[in-house]
């Protein structure tokens, strides 16, 4: 498929379906607390989903099970909310939640930390988040694509962290995944043209240890390979010509 460009109208509707996911989120990231369970905030964001008059991008694409994915500590990402996995003090868990709006995909995922987390946990969360500040910046007319991924890589792997490779980030719009393609490592100056129009979701997946990923029994579930911790940051971003327009942020 090729890549869509999208006018300011379209851009306007994407922002309405992304606002959605930043207010369900935001919801999530109040309740977790230790003591609740995966599939709590499942329900939840169901239920605020429906409020909102939106329709789900995650249930039933491919079959998922749910509307949110909650991944626990060396989940990486697509984890599948489950009644018997409840959150403890330490945990360090990823949401990531998508959803439909007038037919305009909104997408965004973010890690927070259940009750107490340890040092390195917290290191391993700022340095997601900060290494997605990083490529959204990047995100200007006449970039390439590699500048993007070379944001994010160079940011963590001189803190000794890895970047996920199996799983990268995507186009957005009327689908949720669109082209092209979003690798978060790359070489500044490589790659696609960025024109005023693209649409993308950028999520750094990153992880404590190596960047070897494993999909479990369920065929969702995808964890470290050496047990380590994994984070995960999500944001759609159109690329305009003032810069950087973050859809999914409140």
């Amino acid at each position: 498929m090729a890549i869509q460009l999208k006018n300011r109208s379209q851009i306007a509707k994407l922002r309405e379906a992304n606002l959605i996911v930043a207010e369900v989120l935001d919801v999530l990231e109040s309740a977790a607390k230790p003591g609740m369970s995966t599939w709590e905030l499942n329900e939840l964001a169901a239920q605020r989903l429906k409020a909102l008059k939106a329709e789900s991008a995650f249930l039933g694409y491919h079959d998922y099970p749910a509307v949110l994915c909650t991944s626990v500590n060396e989940v990486v990402v697509h984890g599948i909310p489950r009644k018997d996995l409840i959150l403890k003090d330490g945990d360090l868990l990823s949401i990531d939640f998508g959803a439909f709006k007038d037919g305009w995909c909104g997408d965004s995922a973010r890690t927070i930390p259940i009750g107490i987390i340890s040092d390195a946990a917290r290191a391993l969360m700022d340095a997601t988040r900060e290494s997605l500040e990083r490529a959204i910046a990047a995100c200007v007319p006449g970039n390439r694509l590699g500048d993007i991924g070379e944001a994010v890589q160079s940011y963590v792997e001189p803190l000794g962290y890895s970047v996920v490779r199996q799983f990268v980030g995507h186009g957005i719009g009327r689908r949720m995944h669109e082209e092209p393609h979003v690798p978060n490592y790359g070489v500044r100056g490589r790659g696609l043209r960025l024109s005023e129009g693209l649409v993308v979701a950028i999520e750094p997946m990153i992880n404590l240890g190596g960047p070897e990923v494993l999909t479990e029994e369920d065929g969702w579930t995808a964890v470290t390979k050496d047990g380590s911790l994994s984070a995960h940051f999500e944001h759609s971003v159109a690329v305009t010509e003032n810069g950087p327009l973050v859809l999914s942020r409140r």
